[in-house]
């Protein structure tokens, strides 16, 4: 087999530019992560090629995607601060109008 014998043998500047090479793309950590996460199931999948698949395609995800989705739930997250507390403050405000009109004064 071709794949065999290419990563058998002894050493060679172009495999080893190779192995640099998808060190550095982040291949290697990806492929380690999935393995580990396989190695980990306590029952293994009938398909393990289609676990893998589907572990690689989440551990891509984890760069860009994973950071704009963080920041946009850390954006959220303020903006549900904020509108919670103009909702208190405007509560507080409609419980004093609502009480000075009990009173027979004007809410104006």
């Amino acid at each position: 087999m071709h794949r065999r014998s290419y990563w058998s043998g002894g050493p060679d500047p172009k495999r080893e530019q190779f192995r640099r090479y998808l060190e550095k793309a982040g291949v290697v950590d990806s492929l380690t992560s999935v393995l580990v996460s396989l190695y980990e199931q306590p029952e293994k999948p009938n398909n393990a090629l289609e676990f893998v698949k589907q572990h690689l395609g989440a551990v891509g995800q984890t760069s860009a995607d994973t950071e704009a989705l963080q920041q946009e739930v850390m954006d959220l997250r303020q903006r549900c601060a904020h509108l919670a507390e103009e909702n208190k403050n405007l509560k507080t405000r409609l419980k004093h109008y609502e009480a000075v009109s009990e009173d027979g004064g004007t809410a104006n």
